[in-house]
């Protein structure tokens, strides 16, 4: 038995279903390990097949790959002195699960299951795993070591079991997404874990974009009497040493480092800038191409997409048509020129007027209204398109969550595009975030310093152009109003006289809701985004298209 032990957590950025790509990574960390002299080197939950699989769990052959890169893996222990905990998916007696091996000397020493399987917010594993049953310690280098997988922690039997069966302290794998005050909700729960068994838990979270979802790594550890005495990087890969002394009051972290956590106010700069990037790259592009129209939502996407992938990867296009003021030419150009992007402008008056010239036969003596304006959305939609097919460069689009709630989008226009890096971002914060960009560079963003959104584009009414002299408000309420009433209904889940009895206007808040409904048939459509809040559409929050249901105050 020892008395002192040396730790590696490997936060690392793995992607579903490349299992050479992610063992390639695991062997990278473990010659890390071995060259710091670690004891311990732990993965973050399911490393190998990528966090969360999804129905890959159902076909066999990745299965049996999955399992074989698991025993390569173990094989690579021999002949080194580094004990390896390694979440992987497992075939037991009892069915798949969702497993840790631990490995040492190229063998596995034990297999631990999770017991607790989330089946709710973003994950349903009790659709692909069986649930362990409550596990003892695992004694590595002669110390009782409990292994409480991610949704273990959430529940006290799993912890308490194991602190009652002698665990001296806990290592925890996580694929733990973020979302806004993730990070502190974590904390929270590890301190209350600690607090009731009086052992120490280490906390490795995996970073990385994964379709929808944005893991932000920030692992930790604490200690009984509340210590935070490690942290790593937020939003980033880390390789995580920190050194284990056992006294008499139990095991001590005498070394260890902690970085500072990324605020609230950068974290969900981060975490869109992290999310389009890996969507971007790991889906084998290397450049963007964007719609800069002059309003600040794709001013936004556009700093984004420079922060994630460099100025030389994103191409913005302004659109012009008879509508476009002077003033959006001006500030889209400033918004390229202050961003160092590729910046072309291609003119839709041509295409829009021909389709309209066609379309009179058929439009005959209605008068103009929505569908002449959406054509317009519709040809800029398929120039992007276009150039995004001939140039290979993915196509972002740029709408909001407030004005996805009310479907005040063009299916087939301006929805068109493969990622959304605001998807689940209301106007408002859009322009937060806009005048926060503009006096910081955030954690490995590649954008330049200074305004890179010209405040004229924060200053001025929203718009879509589509008609003479229009805004947004012609439409839709005032933004903050808006905004007020979709996190009511959509956040919070509110009934209509909930939201009433704050202080908005009925008649309001029932056309909200109507708008909300009817355009789920929108969002069911609409591009992939980064999730940043517990209710983001698509993997948060899941409504019919159909539905019949209404929320009205009787008497």
């Amino acid at each position: 038995m020892t008395d002192r032990l040396r730790i590696a957590l490997a936060q690392l950025n793995p992607k579903v279903g490349d299992l050479v790509g992610n063992l390639a990574l695991a062997r990278k960390a473990l010659a890390d390990a071995e060259a710091a002299k670690a004891d311990i080197l732990m993965f973050s939950e399911l490393f190998l097949t990528g966090y969360f699989p999804d129905d890959l769990l159902f076909k066999p052959k990745f299965l049996s790959d999955a399992l074989q890169a698991a025993r390569d893996l173990v094989a690579d222990t021999a002949g080194s002195d580094v004990v390896i905990i390694l979440p992987t998916v497992w075939q037991e007696n009892t069915g798949l699960h969702n497993a840790v091996l631990v490995a040492e000397s190229g063998q596995i020493i034990a297999t631990r299951l999770k017991r607790e399987l989330p089946n709710s917010d973003v994950f349903y594993e009790k659709r692909y795993f069986t649930a362990g049953p409550l596990a003892d310690p695992v004694v590595i280098k002669g110390v009782p070591v409990g292994i409480p997988i991610c949704e273990d922690i959430w529940h006290t039997s799993v912890c308490e079991h194991l602190a009652m069966r002698g665990a001296e302290i806990m290592l925890c794998p996580n694929g733990s997404p973020y979302w806004t005050n993730k990070q502190h909700v974590r904390k929270d729960l590890v301190r209350a874990r600690v607090a009731e068994d009086d052992v120490p838990m280490l906390y490795l979270n995996q970073v990385g974009g994964q379709d929808e979802l944005v893991f932000d790594g920030a692992s930790f550890a604490i200690e009984p009497g509340n210590k935070l005495v490690l942290q790593g990087k937020s939003f980033a890969e880390d390789f995580i040493l920190s050194d284990w002394t056992r006294g008499d009051n139990g095991w001590t972290c005498a070394s260890g480092e902690v970085v500072e956590l990324t605020s609230t106010d950068e974290a969900p700069w981060l975490a869109c800038v992290l999310g389009l990037r890996d969507y971007v790259r790991k889906n084998g592009f290397k450049q963007v191409v964007l719609g800069l129209s002059g309003g600040i939502d794709s001013a936004v996407v556009a700093a984004m997409a420079v922060d994630a992938l460099g100025a030389e990867n994103v191409h913005c296009i302004m659109l012009p048509y008879r509508y476009t003021s002077e003033a959006s030419l001006t500030d889209a150009k400033a918004c390229a020129e202050a961003l160092g992007v590729r910046y072309d402008i291609v003119s839709i008056g041509n295409p829009v007027d021909d389709a309209l010239v066609e379309l009179a036969p058929i439009f005959a003596d209605r008068a103009p209204d929505l569908a002449e304006e959406n054509i317009q959305s519709r040809m800029r939609g398929v120039v992007l398109m276009a150039v995004s097919n001939k140039l290979g460069s993915m196509l972002l689009t740029t709408g909001n969550k407030s004005e996805m709630g009310v479907g005040y989008a063009t299916i087939y226009g301006d929805m068109n595009g493969g990622y959304n890096p605001l998807k689940d971002m209301f106007k408002m914060e859009v322009y937060r975030l806009a005048a926060w960009r503009n006096s910081h560079v955030p954690g490995d963003c590649q954008g330049p310093s200074g305004e890179v959104i010209p405040q004229a584009i924060i200053d001025k009414a929203p718009s879509a152009e589509l008609r003479p002299n229009q805004t947004d408000q012609d439409s839709l309420p005032p933004y903050p109003v808006l905004d007020g009433i979709l996190k009511g209904i959509v956040e919070d889940e509110l009934s209509i006289a909930e939201i009433v009895a704050m202080g908005h206007d009925q008649a309001l808040v029932e056309r909200i809701e109507r708008l909300l409904n009817i355009a789920e048939y929108k969002r069911r459509q609409s591009a992939p985004g980064p999730k940043l809040t517990v209710k983001a559409f698509g993997l948060g929050r899941r409504y019919p298209i159909t539905n019949g249901y209404k929320d009205r105050i009787i008497g």
